[in-house]
């Protein structure tokens, strides 16, 4: 997000909560070292699912509909609708309160970090940002979308 042209997009600000979510989703490395270590200001994977989704309601329509607002392509979309459904199909499956640990260690969390990996380095590729980069803190998140 750091390269990202941040007003090249109709909903850059909803563009930038989504890929912060996915962001943080799509990294195990991240998952283990500040998730399940509590390390604070990365808020946990309830509060990144609900980045994902609040704003969009992606957990009601697809991805296609923000074609062009949101996201640049169908390609976008769908690799976004995936990883959405997968996440969610976990959400669903241990609850919103549960602990980090029944997430990372829910069998179909794999493919769940898979495939907003894959939304992940498509979104990333797509705004010229470095997808290995580390996911940025709530609060930079905060400050990015207030600005520009």
């Amino acid at each position: 997000m750091g390269g990202m042209p941040l007003n090249d997009m109709p909903w850059w600000r909803w563009r930038c909560t989504v890929r912060s979510a996915l962001h943080m989703l799509s990294d195990p490395v991240f998952q283990r070292d500040v998730w399940l270590a509590g390390v604070p200001g990365y808020g946990d994977v309830t509060d990144a699912v609900y980045r994902l989704v609040e704003d969009t309601w992606l957990d009601n329509w697809s991805a296609e509909k923000y074609v062009g607002t949101i996201f640049r392509d169908s390609q976008e979309a769908a690799l976004v609708d995936t990883a959405v459904l997968r996440v969610l199909r976990i959400m669903h499956q241990v609850g919103p309160d549960a602990p980090v640990s029944a997430y990372l260690d829910h069998p179909g969390w794999p493919e769940a970090v898979r495939a907003a990996r894959d939304a992940h380095l498509r979104l990333a590729t797509s705004d010229a940002d470095d997808p290995e980069a580390p996911p940025r803190s709530l609060e930079v998140l905060q400050i990015m979308t207030r600005s520009a």
